[in-house]
């Protein structure tokens, strides 16, 4: 697992570090700068670039600009500083006076290294910073920035009013969650993260998985096992009008791993469903005895729904998963009704359906996604997959951002195949939080190798579903979960 830090925590680490490691700011700023430079001098000799501008502002990410100019200079590039007027910080103005390279007042150059604004920006850019800051995306140049993108919120990643959009972010200690988030992911291009020797004290941060952490759900399964051995899926999904949403949400849990998967749905059109996924067990009413219920999914909004749902909170007592129209029935008829239930719960809504859940504008949600979902979580006792570009999960308590996936998945029936899978994950003895990080996450990955075959325009929900195999098949071999002995071949 990768930590992700808020920015408030991260300048508890730099208080932390400089107070009580007595490690001085000069030191880590020092170090910082450095770092960028690092990872510049990589992209000058990758493209075969010489003239480096850097951009610096005021602040403590100009003071890393300096490092970073003369750093560069050290090393032999060619290195000019366009320097924003105003103010400077005390450490930006000690690393400026120790600066002895050039300057320039023109923006031009083959890399730009952005170090105008850091992660505590919180208002909106105008004036000369904003027309730098167009200025950079208008050159069309190679963009490396200091930590963040100037201009993105580092907590929420939206850009205040105008951001750099840059090729590679350098970020320093910590990821921060503003670069996940929002547009975050569209102005930071690639991350890499370098250590300058900053400590966390808090034990509490948010996470990201990475394929390491996620094959943990998929291990060597049991040449002597049976069906029972790997739990029963119970999915209520579909109408005459979504068919579709039947079908992705069945073909994604029967590619789970689950023993056994049944479906409640439309009599009308079961037959038209059974001929494609022989399979599936259909019945009239949910078992019970499932190991997990999945629910929503393409059912229509209507008071019969909510009905069924609300005897499902009473009744079952293992994990229920609702989603789509299970969650615009719960928003329409009564959201209280989750808080009398005998079973753990996810919800998995988008950010609108999540709005109409919460009855919080979307725009409050897209400023603070992370403290919104983990808010509704805690109130509400349950798992929720808040999902977006990047999807929060919560259960009020921990913090997980499932960052795979592109826009591939900005189609119809991505929904239905997350909730499928991670019905059928966790009906094989996973708890609902594992359950729903794991499908979130091979879905991604199954958008990744999808994309990289059809590109993310002409990738389909289909294609989703049929590379769903090689996404898990990715993780098992790579990870050894999937290896199988000679003697078991033959």
């Amino acid at each position: 697992m990768q930590r992700v830090l808020t920015i408030s925590q991260m300048r508890a680490a730099d208080s932390y570090t400089i107070n009580r490691l007595h490690i001085s700011s000069e030191t880590l700023m020092r170090r910082a700068g450095i770092a960028v430079a690092e990872e510049v001098e990589k992209v000058l000799k990758e493209r075969n670039l010489s003239r480096t501008l850097v951009i610096c502002g005021t602040g403590n990410n100009g003071g890393d600009g300096y490092v970073c100019a003369d750093e560069l200079m050290r090393r032999g590039y060619e290195v000019n500083i366009y320097a924003l007027k105003g103010k400077l910080s005390e450490d930006c103005a000690r690393e400026k006076a120790g600066y002895t390279g050039g300057y320039t007042d023109v923006i031009e150059g083959d890399l730009i290294v952005d170090c105008i604004f850091g992660t505590g920006l919180c208002r909106e850019v105008t004036g000369e910073y904003a027309k730098v800051i167009e200025t950079v995306n208008g050159l069309g140049k190679y963009v490396v920035s200091a930590d963040i993108p100037s201009g993105l919120n580092g907590d929420n990643g939206t850009a205040e009013g105008c951001a750099v959009r840059a090729d590679t972010t350098v970020a320093v200690a910590e990821y921060k969650t503003g670069y996940f988030l929002n547009d975050g992911p569209d102005y930071c291009g690639k991350i890499v993260k370098k250590d300058i020797g900053i400590v966390c004290p808090e034990e509490k941060h948010i996470q990201f998985p990475e394929e390491s952490d996620i094959a943990l759900f998929f291990p060597k399964r049991k040449r002597n096992s049976h069906k029972g051995t790997y739990g029963t899926s119970q999915l209520t999904a579909g109408s005459k009008r979504y068919i579709g949403a039947a079908a992705l949400v069945a073909e994604s849990a029967l590619r789970s791993g689950c023993g056994y998967t049944k479906l409640n749905t439309a009599s009308g059109i079961r037959a038209r469903l059974a001929v494609e996924f022989p399979q599936i067990i259909f019945n009239e009413e949910p078992d019970l005895s499932a190991d997990c219920i999945a629910i929503g999914s393409g059912c229509g909004v209507s008071e019969n729904l909510y009905a069924e749902i609300c005897r499902l909170l009473e009744e079952y007592d293992k994990t229920l998963i609702i989603d789509a129209d299970g969650l615009n029935s719960l928003s329409k008829y009564g959201t209280d009704a989750l808080l009398s239930k005998k079973c753990e719960v996810v919800l998995t809504p988008h950010v609108k359906e999540f709005s109409r859940l919460s009855r919080q504008p979307v725009d409050k949600i897209l400023k603070d996604p992370i403290g919104c979902a983990r808010l509704f979580a805690k109130d509400y006792g349950v798992v929720l997959l808040l999902k977006s570009s990047v999807s929060v999960l919560t259960d009020g308590e921990r913090v997980m951002l499932l960052t795979r996936g592109n826009s591939a998945l900005a189609k119809g029936g991505s929904g239905d195949m997350l909730t499928g899978f991670a019905c059928g994950t966790v009906a094989r003895g996973i708890d609902g939080f594992d359950g729903a990080a794991a499908a979130s996450f091979v879905l991604g990955l199954s958008a990744e190798i999808s994309a990289s075959e059809k590109t993310e325009y002409c990738v389909t929900a289909k294609d989703l579903v049929k590379n769903i195999h090689n996404a898990v098949k990715r993780l098992t071999e790579q990870f050894g979960c999937a290896k199988i002995s000679h003697v078991e071949r033959e």
